[in-house]
């Protein structure tokens, strides 16, 4: 579709997508690229669950790398689009991308899309004479960047992400958890990736607490009953590991923002954020893939079956508790790998090889928390302690699902819209 701008109001969400920007320091809108990607973060929290909004912004940003590169071929495509126009306008390519996706992805937002998309249209400064068409020609580079991704995916499996999961009521089997609906995302690993060659490219080796028996398995059960307990995290609802423990799940682990934050101030272009965004998000989505396929492989019970049924597992320093229940709600899905390190560490690698440094400092406020991290390997750490913290995994998971997650923002990185020849 071709967004078409409307007359001027201030439906709900430009209403909170302008909060989103006042909230913001100004060098993180810096450019067109910056202010639609916090228009795409927004709008992807309305989707559905974070699987199909990564989905949902790894489109997006390839929509809007792939129509800048329309214009200046500066970086590998991702597909490979027409040349634009002379002289076509780059922000209004990169909006015309950006609503092209969103309004076709998100239906119910597309009204406030196309008014948001007409009232940035008509910000944008008067062609020169020697291209009197470069609006419309930009229009017409990101409508067709857009168009192309979107046919790419269409058929892609994600519009029946779920399988029917059925698994022997054994010692260290995921089964379906107390008040959660049943299993969810197991055909995610089907859908094709972005940039990886397999789903099962990155899959985690199986680790030795998977032995229900073991000492290994008695010594993580028992950090997670104690460190993850609802009970023991709610009566100190303001201690470091219970803030931890919600500011992740709590939108901690949005990594669009803290990118912005990262790349403020660096002189980076259009071109350049718009790289840094969709290799960001084509990262986050293929981990998600890569989780799933992992998860489903091993099919390993969550502590809060585990700690329920202790006295079935057959080791003698585990004790069973029927009344246990995790801090933060338990996802419907197995437990090793974890998802939100894999997907952190994903987005984390992007960054760090992006800029060529770990010590990325940021600061971030989510679900009333506010933390501030030095390093992404400190953010990395806290990440892997949140989901213990939180009750819903055991460490073992959590360590070697944010190392799965770097393998493949490694692998994205290295191989994906590299510099063009002569850029």
């Amino acid at each position: 579709m071709t967004p078409a701008p409307c007359a001027p109001r201030r439906p709900p969400l430009a209403l909170a997508i302008a909060a989103l920007a006042a909230s913001l320091p100004l060098p993180a809108l810096a450019d067109s690229v910056t202010e639609w990607n916090a228009v795409a973060e927004q709008t992807a929290l309305t989707a559905g669950p974070p699987p199909v909004q990564f989905r949902l912004l790894a489109i997006t940003q390839v929509a809007v790398h792939d129509a800048l590169n329309a214009i200046d071929p500066r970086f590998d495509p991702y597909l490979a689009p027409a040349p634009a126009a002379p002289g076509a306008s780059a922000d209004a390519a990169v909006a015309a991308a950006t609503v092209g996706v969103l309004a076709e992805l998100v239906p119910a937002q597309a009204a406030n899309l196309i008014l948001l998309y007409g009232n940035r249209l008509a910000e944008l400064p008067p062609c020169p004479p020697a291209y009197p068409t470069c609006v419309q020609d930009g229009v017409d580079a990101g409508t067709a960047a857009a168009a192309a991704i979107l046919a790419e995916r269409t058929a892609d499996g994600s519009a029946t992400p779920h399988r029917l999961y059925a698994a022997p009521l054994v010692p260290g089997v995921y089964q379906r958890t107390p008040g959660s609906p049943a299993p969810q995302f197991g055909g995610w690993a089907e859908l094709p990736p972005f940039v990886m060659r397999y789903a099962a490219q990155f899959r985690s080796d199986p680790v030795e607490m998977m032995d229900v028996g073991s000492r290994e398995y008695a010594r993580e059960f028992n950090e997670v009953r104690q460190a993850g307990s609802a009970a023991v995290r709610s009566a100190a609802p303001d201690s470091e590991p219970s803030r931890t423990a919600r500011f992740w799940p709590g939108g901690g682990a949005n990594w669009n923002t803290p990118a912005r934050s990262i790349a403020a101030g660096r002189g980076l272009d259009r071109w350049q954020h718009a790289r840094l965004f969709a290799l960001l998000n084509v990262a986050m989505f293929d981990a998600t893939i890569s989780v799933f396929e992992t998860k489903y492989t091993y099919n390993f019970w969550r502590p809060v079956t585990a700690i329920r049924a202790a006295d079935t597992d057959g080791n003698p320093a585990t004790a069973a508790d029927a009344t246990w229940t995790s801090y933060m709600p338990t996802p419907p899905y197995p437990d090793f790998t974890c998802g939100l390190p894999t997907i952190s560490g994903a987005a984390m690698e992007v960054l760090r090889r992006y800029f060529r440094t770990d010590a990325l400092p940021y600061t971030q406020t989510a679900a009333g928390v506010t933390r501030s991290f030095a390093t992404l390997t400190e953010a990395g750490t806290d990440v892997v302690n949140a989901r213990v913290y939180g009750g819903m995994h055991f460490r073992a998971g959590c360590v070697h699902g944010l190392r799965q997650g770097e393998r493949v923002g490694r692998f994205v990185h290295q191989v994906s819209l590299r510099p063009s020849t002569g850029h």
